[in-house]
């Protein structure tokens, strides 16, 4: 499972930025066709009941203009020009709004003109009911992206209400009201904007924590993944890898030296390591679920097994205070040990191995070691003649699976030979404890491809 590309997240991440800034864009656009039917839906209602109630406000200043109120022969024709030019700038700002919102020096100017006639005439005596729309268009451009389309809007409307009474006999005192209430209005608007921009702002966050619990479970399944793949891998290449030792020993109890009755023994053992190789697959994928035996009885349990299947002598020393260590580190530390014993009956058959675990304050140490060369001389040929075909252990993917293994949880693994033996030594630090700096045992390290190097 992949991670979305980097372009497809900027892509978002500006998207949700536009919105944002400007959430008139595209307010109408597409409604009820979104991915989501319902809050598409809510959105259409939403926007179309907003224009109802503006339609309807005009309609209800034009009721009032024209049917409580008389006007010379000079103002009614102010009026009704004032009055139809603003239902026809109203009717575009409809149209803007629907769309792509326009440009802000678009939508100042028509909100402008729209505040500035209703307002000029607002003055005359009787036409009052017009401050109304000059008010609405200015929370309506309060409420876009910037501020100044607000007060632009808002001076325009002040300016034409000055220039009203300059041409109109009412009263300057009564007209005094309408820059206040041009300037409740656009608090109002502003108001609106916080809100609306908070709420983009909300959307935006929630659909970024939304996209990172995504990208949070991708990420655990993938570890769970591989994690499971490198248990599966320790299992198997202790038990293949032990395996196909004791058919080439068969092999070549056949072959060279015709001992049948020594032949049937080995396949027996070889029969008896698939069984159990089986049962310790199944005990893995059952502990993935389960919590693993204590440390101590794991590795007993490994040296008697080692011992019965391979005759080598396993001598197990425990120093220091025990403790009880995390899953992941025990099972890190038993996979080590498997691998190295594998490694152990492959290249030295029938030599001693040593385990040595020790509990110190900072962390807790494994270290293996046995003799370099082949077994003894009543080893079995195959033992000593060739290098098993199995790249399992040999191939250097089992050392490389522990060294990526203990990294991980902050330890290291060190393995190379040392005054004629070989050494493999794992440490994990304990709970609480930082990671532990790059060591290895003897004068080995591991290379690139996994294999030890002196």
């Amino acid at each position: 499972m992949s991670a979305p590309p980097a372009t497809t997240r900027r892509g978002r991440a500006a998207t949700r930025g536009r919105a944002v800034a400007d959430p008139w864009r595209g307010q109408g656009r597409g409604l009820g066709q979104g991915p989501d039917p319902d809050q598409s839906y809510r959105a259409l209602v939403l926007t179309s009941a907003s224009w109802l109630l503006r339609a309807g406000a005009y309609v209800l200043f034009g009721v009032d203009l024209f049917t409580h109120h008389s006007y010379g022969p000079v103002e009614l024709p102010a009026v009704a020009i004032s009055f139809g030019v603003t239902g026809v700038l109203l009717a575009v700002w409809v149209v803007m709004s629907l769309g792509d919102g326009g440009s802000p020096a678009q939508r100042v100017t028509v909100l402008g003109l729209i505040a500035s006639m209703s307002v000029a005439v607002a003055v005359q005596p009787g036409a009052t009911t017009l401050v109304g729309m000059g008010a609405i268009a200015t929370i309506d451009a309060a409420t876009g992206v910037r501020q100044a389309e607000g007060w632009a809007v808002f001076g325009a409307g002040v300016v034409s209400a000055e220039v009203g009474l300059l041409f109109s006999d009412a009263d300057p005192r009564a007209a005094q009201g309408i820059p206040l209430i041009l300037a409740v209005a656009l608090l109002a608007g502003f108001n609106r904007r916080s809100y609306r921009v908070q709420a983009e702002q909300n959307k935006a966050l929630l659909a970024q924590a939304e996209e990172l619990r995504s990208e949070q479970h991708r990420a655990a399944v993938l570890d769970e993944r591989t994690r499971i793949a490198r248990e599966i891998h320790d299992v198997l290449a202790h038990s293949l890898g032990a395996l196909g030792i004791q058919i080439q020993a068969a092999r070549a109890l056949l072959t060279d030296h015709q001992d049948t009755g020594r032949a049937i023994d080995v396949l027996s053992t070889a029969q008896r390591m698939a069984s159990d190789g089986l049962t310790e697959t199944r005990r893995a994928v059952h502990a993935l679920r389960t919590d693993t035996p204590p440390l101590t009885d794991e590795l007993a349990r490994m040296a008697t097994t080692h011992e019965q299947r391979h005759g080598s002598t396993v001598t197990l020393t425990v120093g220091g205070s025990p403790v009880e260590l995390p899953p992941d580190q025990m099972l890190a530390l038993v996979r080590t040990a498997q691998e190295s014993l594998t490694n152990a009956a492959k290249h030295a058959p029938h030599r001693p191995v040593t385990v040595d675990l020790q509990y110190g304050d900072q962390d807790v140490t494994l270290t293996l070691t046995n003799p370099l060369g082949p077994g003894p001389a009543d080893a079995p040929a195959g033992a000593r003649a060739e290098r098993p075909a199995f790249a399992t252990v040999d191939g250097g993917y089992g050392l490389t699976g522990m060294r990526e293994r203990l990294l991980l949880l902050g330890g290291t693994l060190g393995a190379g030979p040392a005054d004629g033996r070989w050494t493999v030594t794992a440490r994990v630090p304990l709970q609480g404890r930082g990671p532990i700096g790059e060591q290895a045992a003897g004068d080995g390290r591991l290379s690139a491809n996994g294999r030890a190097e002196a």
